[in-house]
């Protein structure tokens, strides 16, 4: 009778636990797909007002004869393209995962990070290179027409930086009102999407390019320094120069499966030990699949004498703890502190997988 119970109590628990994962993954999704449907909708309207004043700005800064305009003419193509791709990017990482891909294609807007900021690197070098060129030959440049684009263009910028500004925000205040813990709220503030944050540095970068080119019309009006364009279109590059490298060294770093930035992995290992059946953690890995969604996977030691319910229940309370550290999937095995494979790990948090085998042991790497 007593066996009965225990039976079905078990079968009572997973089948809560099974009800709360299934749940908390829905939630977990529809909360993400609800961020970028805000995204979506912000990136096609700063995409439409890029790329129509791209157009006049390119034939601003050739009728004028300005680098410095066309420098932003190019960023601003830049612009349009990043935007264009992380609203592309977006679409794409709503497609359900499947057997080939079970993380679904979240990844792929990290991709187009990298690939913005590259960009970024990449336009920046030319405009050094044109700088360099006008430098030594300044061409005759049409100011006022310059100062009257560049004008037009800097308020286009401003328009979409605080359009782009405004939807990220609402997007993170709607997160955060489901919030139920104020005093963990700082704790749990949800990372910038870096897809946005490079989109978002475009702009800021080609804001700072049409003030560069309002301040160089000025200084060739008023004092008739011809050189002043050449000046401004080196600092827009060393801006793009620095925005780009920011974004490739941050994509890169969740591509290389790096921990990060906002979690500190002693920080989560103190969280797991804090539960009294958990003796010591190994292997512990955290990783960014995306901005902001956070996976673990890690070995806990507890008593030989688990069961397998109460096991089950530890791992549900060790995800929950892990929750208030932005860690949403967590993979966890547990572990007998007598059982002859756990003697063979290392005591260090962070664990070996050269591949390499001790020797005289078989167990190459670590057991998941």
């Amino acid at each position: 009778m007593n066996q009965n119970n225990l039976s079905t109590d078990e079968h009572d628990h997973n089948h809560h636990s099974h009800e709360y994962s299934h749940d908390h993954d829905d939630q977990l999704e529809s909360s993400s797909s609800q961020d970028t449907k805000g995204y979506q909708r912000t990136l096609l309207f700063s995409f439409i007002i890029i790329t129509g004043y791209m157009f006049i700005e390119a034939i601003g800064g050739w009728l004028t004869g300005s680098l410095a305009l066309l420098s932003d003419a190019g960023h601003m193509l830049s612009d349009a393209v990043a935007l264009g791709a992380t609203l592309m990017a977006f679409k794409i990482g709503e497609k359900s995962a499947t057997h080939q891909k079970t993380f679904g294609y979240k990844r792929f807007e990290i991709l187009v990070a990298t690939l913005n900021g590259a960009t970024l690197v990449f336009i920046a070098l030319m405009i050094f290179y044109e700088a360099i060129k006008r430098f030594n030959s300044p061409p005759e440049i049409a100011t006022q027409g310059m100062l009257i684009v560049a004008t037009v263009g800097m308020l286009v910028n401003i328009l979409v930086a605080w359009l782009m500004h405004r939807g990220s925000h609402a997007v993170e205040d709607d997160g955060h009102e489901h919030s139920h813990h104020s005093d963990t709220k700082k704790e749990r503030k949800k990372p910038a999407n870096l897809n946005m944050q490079s989109a978002y540095l475009h702009v800021l970068s080609d804001l700072m390019g049409s003030v560069a080119a309002i301040i160089a019309a000025l200084l060739m009006l008023g004092f008739g320094w011809v050189w002043a364009d050449a000046v401004a279109s080196v600092i827009v590059a060393i801006l793009i120069l620095v925005s780009g490298y920011r974004v490739v060294r941050d994509s890169v770093h969740i591509l290389m499966e790096g921990t990060p930035a906002n979690i500190s992995l002693v920080n989560v290992e103190q969280k797991l030990l804090a539960h009294p059946q958990v003796q010591k953690v190994h292997d512990l890995h955290v990783w960014s699949i995306t901005s902001g969604l956070h996976a673990l996977s890690c070995h806990v030691v507890v008593d030989g004498d688990m069961s397998i319910h109460e096991s089950s229940s530890l791992i549900a309370n060790l995800e929950q703890s892990l929750s208030a550290l932005g860690i949403h999937h967590a993979t966890i095995q547990v572990e007998s502190l007598s059982h002859p494979k756990n003697s063979s790990h290392s005591e260090a948090l962070v664990c070996d997988i050269s591949g390499q085998a001790p020797a005289g042991n078989s167990h190459i790497g670590h057991n998941h």
